[in-house]
């Protein structure tokens, strides 16, 4: 077996690496992002390495924890990251930057583990929010609701299960307790099945679960407030770990802020049912706000789609829209001629209502 299995090396790697095996290079995997310097396991251990060579203009193309890299072989002092590989799937979301430029957090991931505490109410809006992104980088999405030994009583447990998978289509949601050990089994059979991203808020739980999983105390944990039951934000870097069970782990930094970064397809696999209801509108440009013949109108209308979901999905599409007309100069265009279009319609509307009233 490759040294770099567990770590999921696969053939189609070592066919990719092959050009660089030829230059004496060694195939490694990032487990760790520090100011310019990584933690890289090679066949040979694990390396320091500089990523110099490879720091490109494009924000989107930096060394991430996760990635593949080529690195010196035995002797370079220090060792340097010469060539990143292919990346399969990326998770991405905007920064607060004002430039808009996208951020990776974890590459080569092939589920997005969304932690969620359930040590206060629920932020559907938030988890849909974490769960466009997760689609839009290609990984399976999974829902853990943290902290499940604090509800008191296995049907309210089911009940807020219930409530999160309507905001989580074609999504596993189940709850789990690092302190009493339930649902660790489930969750490590998950991550057992190749690359998983741990994600969520400061104080969700991420650090106690990759513990629970890992079997040991390998990432800090802090005690939780005592006002209000959370934890406090320790990871500063993501971490990429191999699980005793089989597959690797990715530990993230608590995520205060979560935008969207060119997710529309990500959005549209969150909100299947409005999507469905979408194709039975009258127009084909319905915007779903007072269209005659609007579906998505008459489903909230009968109760069939919470008037919640529609507003998050609204939401969600207007944010998407904004971020990458900000980053596409044609797309901003359309946008504004759109505007003027609708602009000019609703006054020329107004103008002969005043003509009927008059």
């Amino acid at each position: 077996m490759h040294p770099l299995q567990p770590y999921g090396w696969d053939a189609d790697r070592e066919a990719e690496f092959a050009p660089f095996a030829g230059q004496g290079l060694l195939p490694g995997r990032v487990v760790r992002v520090d100011r310019g310097l990584c933690d890289v396991v090679t066949s040979a251990g694990t390396v320091r390495a500089d990523t110099e060579f490879v720091v490109p203009r494009d924000p989107m193309k930096v060394v991430c924890t996760g990635d593949w890299v080529a690195v010196d072989p035995a002797g370079g002092d220090p060792r340097y990251v010469r060539t990143l590989l292919s990346r399969r799937t990326a998770f991405v979301r905007s920064t607060s930057s004002k430039r808009s430029e996208g951020q990776i957090l974890a590459a080569n991931v092939d589920h997005a583990i969304v932690a969620v505490p359930l040590t206060g109410d629920l932020d559907l809006g938030r988890i849909e929010r974490f769960l466009a992104l997760a689609w839009e980088s290609g990984a399976q999405p999974v829902v853990v609701l943290t902290k499940a030994d604090l509800v008191p009583d296995a049907v309210t447990l089911s009940y807020l299960v219930q409530d999160v998978e309507t905001a989580a289509p074609g999504v596993p949601v189940f709850g789990v307790s690092a302190a009493t050990g339930e649902g660790i089994d489930v969750l490590a059979a998950v991550a057992a099945g190749g690359t998983s991203v741990l994600l969520g808020q400061s104080g969700a739980g991420k650090s106690t679960l990759a513990n629970a999983l890992l079997g040991e105390d390998v990432m800090e944990v802090r005690a939780t407030r005592d006002v209000d039951g959370k934890g406090r934000h320790t990871t500063t870097t993501r971490n990429l770990l191999a699980l005793p069970g089989g597959g690797v782990l990715i530990d993230t930094p608590g995520l205060r802020g979560v935008g969207l970064w060119d997710a529309q397809t990500g959005v549209g696999q969150v909100f299947a049912e409005i999507e469905e209801l979408a194709g039975k509108c009258r127009f084909q440009d319905c915007a779903h706000i007072a269209e005659p013949g609007c579906a998505v109108l008459a489903a909230v209308e009968s109760g069939e789609l919470p008037e919640r979901r529609l507003d998050s999905y609204r939401k969600l599409m207007r944010e998407n829209q904004w971020i990458v007309a900000k980053t596409d100069a044609r797309l901003r265009a359309e946008l504004r001629r759109d505007w003027k279009r609708k602009g000019a319609e609703g006054k020329a509307a107004m103008e002969a209502k005043r003509g009927r009233w008059a």
